[in-house]
């Protein structure tokens, strides 16, 4: 029989999801409910995984039979699970209008396309809850709605902003803007090469007034030395005169 506290925290599927009334032989005894990741006990019992373990945690007895159960001599049933994932459900937004029905292995992937599923709106900043396919209709009037101009020039579009957005507008004042930075930068670049200029010119001719001393320098200095040349030359002859007359 089944446990109460544990049926409430179920770890089966529901057995009104399936097309056809399940079989007995794939019924939890202790859910109740379509056997999820089925598991075999020592005494051969099948349970969900789940619930066998939250049963363990309890006491230490198979629920059917009563006999000792240990966690290390449970086993997974894959070809059973295999064989339930092959079971035809109907799709859980039955009540929202879905109709589709698919194997139980499916439901996943039929989640993730399916139009009566419930999500909420993309847009940061919206609550709403909707079906998925309210989505687009949704998306025209939603406030939060946001996306960038789909011409590429990076603009980032509400509503509001979409209808007055010219987007050859504004690639143009994007290109005048980064014009005139450009000019501005042409123009500051120009009054520092002049400046560079200016000073280099004042450098040649501080270079040039530097050589035209050195060059005076030689000249005094050759001069100097031509004039000791010549007193020295004179005054050795004087002697050598006064001699001869001797």
């Amino acid at each position: 029989m089944a446990d109460p506290e544990v049926s409430t925290q179920s770890g089966g599927y529901d057995v009104e999801l399936f097309v056809d009334p399940p079989d007995y032989d794939v019924i939890c005894t202790i859910c109740q409910g379509v056997l999820r990741c089925p598991v075999r006990a020592a005494c051969h019992h099948i349970f969900c995984k789940k619930c066998i373990l939250q049963w363990l945690k309890r006491q230490e007895t198979c629920p059917c039979c009563r006999n000792p159960v240990k966690t290390s001599l449970i086993f997974v049933m894959f070809k059973l699970s295999k064989s339930i994932g092959r079971m035809k459900i109907k799709c859980k937004n039955e009540i929202r209008g879905c109709t589709e029905t698919f194997p139980l292995s499916e439901q996943y992937c039929h989640s993730m396309s399916c139009l009566y599923e419930l999500i909420p709106c993309p847009y940061q900043g919206c609550r709403a809850q909707l079906l998925r396919r309210d989505l687009d209709t949704h998306a025209r009037h939603c406030e939060h709605w946001r996306q960038p101009c789909h011409m590429g020039c990076g603009t980032i579009l509400s509503h509001r902003t979409q209808a007055q957005h010219n987007c050859y507008k504004q690639l143009r004042q994007e290109y005048e803007a980064r014009q005139r930075n450009h000019r501005a930068i042409a123009t500051a670049l120009q009054r520092k090469m002049r400046r560079m200029q200016s000073t280099m010119a004042h450098m040649k001719r501080q270079i040039g007034l530097i050589c035209e001393s050195l060059e005076v320098m030689d000249d005094l200095n050759e001069v100097e030395e031509e004039d000791l040349g010549e007193s020295s030359g004179s005054s050795s002859g004087t002697p050598s005169s006064n001699i001869s007359n001797c």
